[in-house]
């Protein structure tokens, strides 16, 4: 296979790492029924349990991304890379099949009852708040801590909510974890709960349904989320408000304007760095002041125009598609406070920036449609390219159970201290990895085994320390652990109970997951609304 032709003043480009498979098979069952309401997850669509991959997302095995030399043969002959490939799972399932030793602590006696109610409000005992602070009230129990084992952790509270809605079901997407206050979007509202105890302190209501997010906040709390300009299925994602998560408070709130005629509100998203929010959707993108809601520019009108920006670390990245025959992806560097660029790198005929898994260094994961090849490239502050990763494994720009298609929707991708932690892909019921690359070098400086049939997923890293989840199973509770910079044996920080709560953790739809202040957060993306009480957020902790 032949490398794409490179465009004018570019470095090489980087080989593919293996051929797309296709999509998955369809049909992967739904959750087991089991006696706890609310570990049952009612059909909806193809929904299906985590932390599977939903059904359309393809997988992209990775083996060779490291760029041939110029004058170099490209990829190795097809039968000697699916050698390769095939050995790369091989080595996956043989590393999964090594569990962790059992962590040890100590035992508490204390079995607290969380006790469900027939109602939207559900109740508990003090020592397990349900969320609402309405204390016992229900007549089916459910003990979320009972049969806890020695050393596991506790369930510190379960909210779950009852509405009715649309037959799509509704959107929950939103999850922040701000101070001592964590707020989850339901609808066209976000509610901010006590992280310790789940006892709601706020609510801010939106016009119509929020449409976009992003996971960020600024340094002393706020965001930036989207609506809808009206109630309709055809209304546009058009508008934006400034909101405090500290305090509930709302803030400014304008309309997106469109830049040109072919400018379409089409699934945009958000991305957020210091004082600056990018608005991107599909042809254009516009930024604005969080602080004031001030437009501080939007997309050129000509030459390659960016339809989306990347942001991080006080750095913007745009990536524009150039007006050519070919219609080529440049990246490019940005003022965050103009938008003017400063530098360019202009991907090859073909490929695309998938993935943005940081900006400082710059981490792209680009893809190539038509030939089914992948490459994960880091680039220097001047915008050249400096190494390109290389690795064997079963890697995708999805890296989640929580597919989000922005840019820098790759929740489980971490990157710190010179090192990105990616997550590898296994067969259903087969163990997974994460793969730690040094990106000076482009290689891997370790991998560790998330334990028979089990999955990890990076959550952050930090003082050179990654922090993992082992997710749930039916069974099995999940983890929270600490792996040290040199990918030797983890700790575990949480042990969440392997009792009645198991089913519950294990089956949230496409969750999102955060760990801040010792506890464990997990949410549901989506309800299913049909008029019956539905898990919506579970906090873990000690």
């Amino acid at each position: 296979m032949t490398e794409p032709p490179q465009p004018p003043n570019q470095p090489p480009t980087p080989s593919g790492y293996g051929h797309l498979p296709g999509p998955p098979q369809q049909g992967y069952g739904y959750p087991q029924q089991g006696e706890n309401p609310y570990a049952q997850q009612p059909a909806h669509g193809q929904q299906q349990p985590y932390p599977q991959q939903p059904p359309t997302v393809p997988a992209y095995p990775a083996h060779g991304l490291q760029p041939p030399a110029p004058g170099a043969p490209g990829m190795p002959p097809k039968k000697k890379l699916t050698l390769l490939v095939a050995a790369s799972v091989a080595a996956v399932l043989v590393l999964g099949g090594v569990g962790y030793a059992a962590f040890g602590g100590d035992e508490d006696p204390q079995q607290p009852v969380a006790q469900e109610s027939g109602d939207a409000k559900p109740s508990a005992s003090p020592s397990v708040d349900m969320g609402d602070g309405s204390g016992p009230g229900g007549n089916q129990q459910t003990d979320l801590n009972a049969g806890r084992k020695q050393g596991e952790d506790k369930v510190l509270w379960l909210k779950t909510t009852k509405i009715d809605g649309p037959g799509a079901g509704v959107a929950t997407k939103g999850q922040w974890v701000v101070g001592d206050t964590v707020a989850k979007t339901v609808g066209k509202t976000i509610k901010g709960y006590a992280a310790a105890d789940g006892k709601e302190r706020w609510t801010i209501t939106f016009p119509a349904e929020i449409c976009g997010m992003t996971r960020r906040t600024t340094d002393d709390g706020k965001t930036v989320v989207m609506y809808a300009d009206g109630p309709s299925e055809t209304a546009n994602c058009n508008q934006i408000r400034m909101v405090d998560l500290k305090t509930g408070k709302e803030g400014w709130s304008k309309e997106v304007a469109k830049e040109s005629a072919f400018d379409m509100f089409l699934d945009p998203s958000l991305a957020m760095t210091g004082d600056i929010v990018t608005v991107n959707r599909l042809t254009r993108a516009t930024a604005f002041k969080i602080s004031t809601g001030e437009k501080l520019f939007g997309s050129p009108s000509e030459g390659c125009v960016p339809g989306a920006y990347a942001a991080g670390s006080g750095k913007l990245i745009g990536i524009a598609t150039c007006n050519d025959a070919d219609m080529t992806v440049e990246v490019q560097d940005a003022d965050p406070a103009t938008g003017k660029k400063t530098w360019t790198y202009r991907l090859p005929k073909g490929w695309k920036v998938s993935r943005v898994y940081s900006l400082d260094p710059i981490v792209l994961h680009l893809t190539n449609a038509s030939s089914k090849e992948n490459s994960v490239v880091v680039l220097g502050p001047d915008g050249k390219q400096r190494t390109t990763l290389s690795g064997e494994g079963n890697f995708s720009t999805e890296c989640s159970a929580s597919h989000d298609d922005s840019l820098q929707g790759c929740a489980t991708a971490v990157v710190d201290a010179g090192t990105l932690y990616l997550p590898t892909k296994a067969a259903i019921g087969k163990a997974n990895e994460i793969v730690a690359f040094d990106l000076a070098t482009g290689k891997a400086k370790w991998r560790v085994p998330a334990g028979e049939g089990r999955t990890l997923e990076p959550l952050k890293a930090a003082n050179g320390q990654l922090i993992a989840y082992r997710t749930a199973e039916a069974d099995r509770g999940g983890e929270v652990l600490s792996i040290p910079a040199d990918g030797s044996t983890p700790t575990a920080l949480l042990r969440h109970p392997s009792g009645p709560s198991a089913p519950i953790e294990s089956s949230f739809y496409s969750p999102q997951v955060d760990y801040a202040d010792g506890r464990f957060f997990i949410s549901t993306s989506r309800l299913l609304a049909q008029d019956k009480d539905e898990k919506l957020l579970m906090v873990f902790g000690k």
